[in-house]
């Protein structure tokens, strides 16, 4: 390992695309010449299996013989200018709006990226929350796994609670402290 590959800087961007089943995925960003490889590994660190194209993404890059990586996820944001838009309920949410919800420990039931949808359960709560594949989206996901811990921001729908936000459950602690 020669010292050029132990030094790092932050580096804005976001997701080019980035695909949890081949584990890697790329960002651009204006502040590096070319794109930058994002390993599934260092998401996973961050918290989270997966994250949206078009995700806003701050990271610390090392630059290697094989080019730029990022060697540790800061933030993920979503895409911005998202707008919630609740069908069932027939209204719009801000994302200000959802801010001020309360973050719920939840784990993952199920989730079919395919389907876009599936259910999480709260902690300490008999009844499953929805979570849509366009609010996984707008959260900064591609998608979640099989009993993965995340953090819910969750409204009272016509069929029941329904999320309208996820955080990974290490970004959640992060915030709240």
């Amino acid at each position: 390992m020669t010292e050029e590959d132990t030094v790092t800087h932050i580096v804005h961007g976001h997701v080019k695309w980035f695909d949890p089943a081949k584990g890697f995925g790329f960002i651009v960003s204006n502040e590096t010449e070319s794109d930058i490889l994002l390993h599934a590994n260092v998401l996973r660190n961050y918290g989270q299996n997966s994250v949206s194209d078009g995700a806003m993404i701050t990271v610390r890059v090392q630059q290697s013989a094989r080019g730029a990586q990022a060697v540790e996820v800061v933030s993920v944001q979503a895409p911005a200018g998202a707008v919630l838009p609740l069908a069932d309920e027939g209204n719009l949410m801000t994302a200000e709006e959802i801010a001020v919800l309360t973050l719920e420990p939840a784990r993952v039931k199920w989730f079919d990226k395919a389907k876009g949808f599936g259910f999480a359960n709260v902690f300490g709560r008999q009844d499953d929350v929805f979570i849509h594949v366009e609010v996984l989206r707008m959260s900064g996901f591609a998608d979640l796994q099989a009993g993965e811990a995340v953090c819910l921001r969750i409204i009272d729908g016509k069929r029941g609670r329904m999320a309208v936000q996820v955080a990974s459950w290490e970004a959640a602690s992060r915030t709240e402290r």
